[in-house]
């Protein structure tokens, strides 16, 4: 195992500290789990490096759904609007109060992503469907 000394603010250092108590285990134990849990998480990631304003959320469902990152707006309903409601990106825009920028990446998520984000539609549908039919 590596050795590496690790300066910590006070303050972060005493909720470590605090942290590490409640869950049973040494404050050199804390740091390695917490560690190993954020490293888990961003090699998961999901994100396309070409549209940094779109990332993955987790559903109740634990399938990951692209939205806009900071809104919680999922590119799904940017594309429906688009696609079956036949609105402008500039109406979108206005409707959900975002910068067109936003949208525009949305969209153009949407074209390089088009068959991920088809089959999760269809897969709501048909859950949709089950549910009420």
């Amino acid at each position: 195992m590596g050795r590496y000394p690790l300066n910590l603010p006070q303050q972060l250092k005493q909720e470590a500290e605090i942290w590490a108590k409640r869950q049973g285990v040494s404050l050199n134990q804390f740091i390695l789990w917490a560690t190993a849990e954020k490293v888990g998480a961003l090699s998961q990631q999901l994100d396309d490096p070409a549209f940094p304003q779109i990332t993955y959320r987790r559903g109740a469902s634990g399938v990951p759904t692209p939205v806009l990152r900071s809104t919680g707006l999922r590119v799904q309903a940017v594309a429906i609007a688009h696609e079956k409601w036949g609105m402008s990106p500039a109406q979108i825009a206005d409707e959900y109060g975002l910068p067109q920028r936003q949208i525009a990446e949305a969209l153009a998520f949407y074209a390089a992503h088009r068959a991920e984000i088809d089959a999760d539609l269809d897969r709501e549908e048909r859950l949709v469907h089950e549910a009420h039919g």
